[in-house]
């Protein structure tokens, strides 16, 4: 090789390969990818249940409207290992949802009075369910229902408080109902210690919440309602799913205006039937007391107040707590009863105003013979009503005072009188002598049957003395007839199978009289029993410690 002298071309050689541009744009990708995810993941939230039935970390998702909002990333139990926390990452356009009335509840499979509900949790697993509102601040901690809510947040509707002096007649989730469908349900229950009172949350879905007003009335619907009054046997019923569960029903009761809509959460009371939440509409009340001598047996509070017919009040007490007598008890005490007139009832103001013309009408009336009385209006049940009535031919009186309120004044009503009359009957019977009667019939027969053996001897010798009479045929036509006579007389002879009968029939007649004895005692104690088949016990009016007195005396 020959070297021509010529000096060697120096040159940089890159010490980097260009196979190093695959892993760098790798690593820029792969930190893309993470930024990406890293950006666009939502917020990890914290909810506490009861227990994690169902629920698996990486496979349980968090829907809303079944659409997967979020899923379960770990499940682990509390600090004081009495409850589950679950961590579940949410998608990041649910970051907005995630509010201080937001709910979480777990779906799982349910089966309840009112009705079915998760099954198709069988094919799909269970999942958590959430609500909101979007109302409160912003939070990532929250606590799960224990059971799905009534309503979940954000339904539209309104939401009332309703209120109950009665027992605790309904539970969460009972219906609401107007007019036989069900618009809304119970979703809490409100014990109120101080007042003694039961306060029911209830939700009323749109568009049936325009409906409730200021003049709405809430009654019981529960079940087959059965009432036995002066008008018979009432028996109704709602809707099927009330005949299974509780329920109410609403509306505004026939003759008061609509009123205003309500949009705020109000109060409203429960009213026990549609006929009491009608009776609301009538405030204003004349206040009288009638004095009743008769039993008010069947005689309740609410029984209506009639004149003619037409109900004008109904009774509001019977033998009121503040009553001053302290011998009302005694025999001869008349019973005050409490009735109310009741203006709107009689075309007149519902104010004061219609009281105070009720109260000057009423003591002209009473001058004139205005009268109350207790009536039967159900002989099926015993139902009592008072009716007032014009009576003209009573003496006239003037309106008296019974504490503070003005006297009606009453008398007896028809069956009374027809029980004094009876009872009078029954006196009079009772008071005759029946031993003494049988005696003397006794005596009676006797001395007819002596007079018929007299007669007897006597025909014998007329008979005699006839025969030695010339006139043939006198004497025997007359001998003929002498001799009926005498068969006849011989039949009531003592001894005679005709005079035993009598005997006989007096004596069965004297058993039976004895035997009436007990039936008229208690005929004369209890007049009734001619009508009931079993007549109340009488009762016995206790005596005065003056009578008492008498008694140990005697």
């Amino acid at each position: 090789m020959s070297n021509n002298g010529e000096p060697a071309e120096i040159k940089n050689v890159n010490s980097i390969s260009k196979i190093w541009l695959v892993p760098i744009i790798a690593i820029c990708m792969g930190a893309w990818m993470v930024y990406h995810q890293w950006s666009n993941q939502g917020p990890l939230i914290s909810i506490v249940f009861e227990n994690a039935s169902g629920l698996e970390a990486g496979k349980t998702k968090i829907k809303m409207h079944n659409v997967d909002i979020g899923e379960v990333k770990t499940i682990a139990l509390t600090e004081d290992l009495q409850k589950v926390l679950v961590t579940a990452r949410m998608s990041a356009n649910a970051e907005g949802l995630l509010r201080e009335s937001t709910e979480f509840w777990s779906v799982n499979p349910r089966i309840s009075l009112n009705g079915i509900s998760g099954l198709n949790t069988l094919v799909s697993g269970t999942y958590i369910n959430m609500s909101t509102n979007l109302e409160g601040a912003s939070i990532r901690d929250f606590v799960a229902l224990s059971a799905p809510p009534i309503t979940p947040s954000g339904t539209p509707g309104l939401h009332v408080t309703l209120n109950s002096n009665a027992e605790f007649a309904f539970k969460e989730g009972d219906p609401v109902i107007y007019k036989g469908l069900k618009v809304g349900e119970f979703e809490s229950i409100y014990f109120n210690f101080d007042e003694r009172v039961v306060y029911y949350n209830t939700f009323i879905q749109a568009p049936y919440h325009k409906l409730i007003t200021s003049n709405t009335k809430f009654w019981n619907a529960s079940g087959v309602q059965m009432e036995l009054g002066t008008n018979g046997v009432k028996v109704k019923s709602s809707s099927i799913e009330t005949l299974i569960t509780n329920g109410v029903a609403f509306g505004v009761p026939e003759g008061l205006p609509q009123g205003e809509r309500v949009s705020d959460r109000s109060y409203f009371n429960i009213h026990d039937s549609y006929e009491s939440a009608a009776e609301e509409r009538y405030k204003a009340v004349a206040k009288y007391v009638i004095l009743v001598d008769d039993t008010v047996r069947g005689l309740h509070i609410g029984a209506p107040v009639e004149y003619r017919g037409i109900q004008v009040g109904k009774v509001l007490e019977i033998t009121p707590p503040n009553n001053n007598q302290q011998k009302w008890l005694d025999s001869g005490v008349a019973i005050p009863v409490i009735i109310g007139i009741q203006p709107g009832r009689i075309e007149q103001t519902d104010d004061q105003a219609g009281i105070e013309h009720i109260r000057q009408q009423m003591r002209m009336w009473v001058e004139n013979g205005f009268r109350a009385s207790l009536q039967t209006g159900n002989l099926l049940t015993g139902a009592l009503f008072v009716n007032l009535e014009q009576y003209p031919n009573v003496a006239s009186t003037k309106i008296e005072q019974f504490q503070d309120y003005e006297v009606i004044p009453s008398i007896s009503n028809e069956f009374s009188q027809i029980t004094e009359k009876v009872s009078a009957i029954l006196d009079n019977i009772n008071d005759m002598d029946l031993v003494q009667f049988s005696v003397a019939a006794n005596q009676m027969m006797a001395d007819i049957s002596a007079s018929a053996n007299s007669m007897n001897s006597t025909a014998d010798d007329f008979a005699g003395t006839l025969r030695q009479m010339d006139e043939q045929q006198f004497s025997v036509k007359l001998a003929a007839a002498l001799s009926g006579v005498a068969e006849l007389t011989q039949g009531f002879a003592s001894g005679s199978r005709t005079n035993n009968e009598i005997n006989d029939t007096l004596n069965t007649l004297q058993q039976r009289l004895r035997e009436l004895q007990p039936l008229l005692l208690e005929l004369n104690q209890a007049p009734n029993s001619l009508i009931f088949d079993k007549p109340p016990k009488p009762y016995r009016q206790p005596n005065s410690v003056n009578d008492n007195a008498q008694q140990e005396h005697k």
